[in-house]
């Protein structure tokens, strides 16, 4: 078959969706395809037309051969969360065709590769079939098989932005910056987007998906957030970063070597004012971070779940020893290897109490690439000040997917915040000097740097219990206040991690809800969502652990709280049951494990079928 076919409605009685600036598109592709980058300009190309859209890649862990899909949520609404479901199935992969065409909503759209007839199974009669021969197209135009695969993709996207009304000058003038200066390459590309658009213009009709030019956009940027995380750290003031490469952290070690190239670069003599280690393992890199932290640097880690597993003697160091790290967790499918290339929730509990014995670790929850960016400068001034290891929380869907966000914004009159540093000064001056010694009242002693004084300040650094003096001792009496100490510099973290987000419910209710990190927009959807059906729920977002007196008072001024998460066994609900002792019946788990980032319909779904099964829960039509 070498013709495209028109666009075909089947027996189905569900009229074909209909919305502009609102649906969502799924590729459904082969990894190692090429696919990756002609998706991303799909995705870009809407952005270019002022609409917003939330693109996330879900890939295997295996290099090549195994499905792999991209999702575009497009909404001139601003939702950056998953919806759920799909309005359009690009379907590229036939080892996925049945299950890729069972998840098209009623009345949605089939895109494939018509060169071949359409398999007998899997192919619904409530979806519209729009087929482009791809596979012709490619042979007659191209002799090479690695030109007719890559180029395969950027046929597609160029009948995909056809169809759905992008502009063609939006698509060229993406591939020219794609390629800029190589006409070589640019040419090609827009011979095959040409070749794409004209064969969707030609054969097929105007479909009720649409992109319409629009101002949502702003000046917002695009980024991924491990990206943006490691700028964070640059401009936090972070100058040592030691790390071993695992999935999906990976990526913001080599972002932060890149910008320091740039911005820790010695001008005149091109000294690199930065140190960016690769160790032989997760060990070795903490280690590093600690023996810098020690030294006086700024130093980070960033790894993922099983990283976290091999550092906990290491991090229990530090925590005993009082030294600065900060370890970017970039949460990934869990135990063991798990699934590296999915996204989950589930270090919570690992990184809150790391390593052997009573351990309390401070955490902090971005939400987005913009509070990866804030957060990871907030975290190396929070190690300093509390002189103690910092969690950043990240997951693969934050860290490895870009995302839509308010531009970074630097303070030119922030200081980096170096905590409590004993100075020569002081110490020619005769001030007393304990390592150890509760001074303040606040748990956090003084601590000197190396090479402060030639006589003065010096201690030595153990793991093993002493005196205020860091003298070596094993008096039960000494153990115990200098671990209580510990607990007030964990109480003084309170007062110092970003506080949580509160929303207030349009109206008064009993109900509440507690979420963070990346299920931030999938909830604020949902909330939209249980406000029309006449759920109202209380939100509070948290944005760091140990929790304030505000996630308490939130909790007791609730008769029941759902708490959103992603992993199995409701780590963060288990962690509010412990610190804040509260009842666990008043502490109800919404959790999505799947390895895909959690939906608003999920949320909605779930939420509003525990509220029916409560006595006396009214809930409109809508949720039934």
């Amino acid at each position: 078959m070498n013709e495209v076919v028109p666009e075909r409605r089947l027996r189905g009685h569900a009229a074909p969706l209909a919305a502009v600036n609102d649906f969502v598109v799924k590729f459904a592709n082969v990894n190692g395809s090429g696919s990756a980058s002609a998706n991303s300009m799909f995705a870009k190309a809407i952005l270019r037309m002022g609409v917003p859209v939330a693109a996330r890649n879900i890939f295997p862990s295996n290099i090549q051969g195994l499905p792999t899909w991209y999702e575009v949520r497009v909404s001139e609404a601003g939702h950056l969360g998953r919806r759920g479901g799909v309005d359009l199935m690009v379907a590229m992969n036939p080892q996925t065709w049945k299950k890729d065409v069972a998840a098209i909503e009623p009345g949605g759209y089939l895109f494939y590769d018509s060169t071949k007839p359409l398999p007998p199974e899997g192919v619904r009669d409530d979806i519209t079939l729009l087929g482009v021969p791809l596979t012709s197209i490619c042979n007659r135009a191209y002799s090479d098989p690695r030109q007719r695969q890559l180029f395969k993709n950027i046929i597609y996207v160029g009948a995909l932005t056809a169809l759905l009304g992008v502009e063609k000058e939006v698509t060229d003038q993406l591939v020219a910056e794609q390629f800029p200066g190589k006409e070589r390459l640019i040419k090609p590309n827009l011979e095959a987007l040409a070749m794409g658009r004209e064969a969707a213009l030609s054969s097929l009709p105007r479909i009720g998906l649409q992109v319409r030019r629009a101002d949502a956009v702003g000046d917002r940027i695009y980024v991924e957030g491990n990206e943006a995380a490691a700028i964070g750290a640059v401009w936090g003031g972070a100058t040592v970063c030691a790390w071993y490469p695992i999935t999906p952290s990976t990526s913001l070690a080599e972002a932060f070597m890149a910008h320091c190239k740039k911005l820790r670069t010695d001008p005149e003599t091109g000294d690199a004012r930065y140190a960016v280690i690769q160790a032989e393992d997760e060990i070795a890199s903490i280690g590093v971070v600690i023996g810098a932290g020690w030294n006086g640097a700024r130093a980070f880690t960033a790894t993922s779940g099983p990283g976290i597993s091999l550092m906990q003697e290491f991090i229990g160091l530090a925590y005993f020893a009082e030294i600065p790290a900060v370890i970017f967790d970039i949460q990934r499918g869990s135990p063991s290897t798990g699934m590296p290339t999915r996204t989950q929730q589930a270090d919570i509990l690992s990184a809150a109490y790391a390593s052997h014995g009573d351990t309390k670790h401070v955490m902090i929850f971005p939400k987005d690439p913009h509070e990866a960016f804030a957060m990871a400068a907030d975290a190396l001034d929070l190690a300093d000040r509390l002189q103690t290891p910092i969690f950043v929380m990240l997951d693969l869907d934050i860290g490895m997917n870009e995302w839509l966000c308010a531009p970074f914004v630097w303070d030119p009159k922030r200081r980096l915040d170096r905590g409590k540093i004993m100075t020569r000064e002081r110490l020619d001056a005769g001030e007393d000097f304990g390592r150890y010694r509760e001074v303040d009242g606040d748990g956090i002693p003084y601590r000197t740097l190396p090479g402060v004084h030639p006589s003065l300040g010096a201690y030595f650094t153990r793991g093993t219990s002493r005196d205020p003096n860091a003298r070596y001792s094993e008096e039960g009496s000494v153990y115990v206040d200098n671990m209580e100490r510990l607990l007030r510099k964990f109480e003084t973290a309170k007062g110092l991690i970003p506080a949580p987000v509160a929303r207030q419910a349009g109206r008064r209710t009993s109900y509440g809800v507690i979420y963070f990190g990346s299920t931030s927009h999938a909830m604020s959807e949902s909330l939209e969502q249980l406000d029309s059906m006449g759920v109202h729920l209380d939100a509070l977002r948290l944005r760091g652990f140990p929790f304030s007196d505000e996630v308490a008072r939130f909790i007791a001024a609730h008769e029941t709280v759902f708490v959103v998460e992603q992993n199995r066994d409701a780590q963060v609900r288990t962690l509010i049951m412990n610190e804040l002792e509260v009842d666990p019946g008043k502490l109800m788990p919404v959790l999505g494990y799947d390895g895909s980032p959690i939906t608003a319909r999920f949320i909605t779904e779930t939420i509003a079928d525990r509220m029916r099964k409560r006595p006396g829960a009214r809930i409109s039509a809508a949720a039934q």
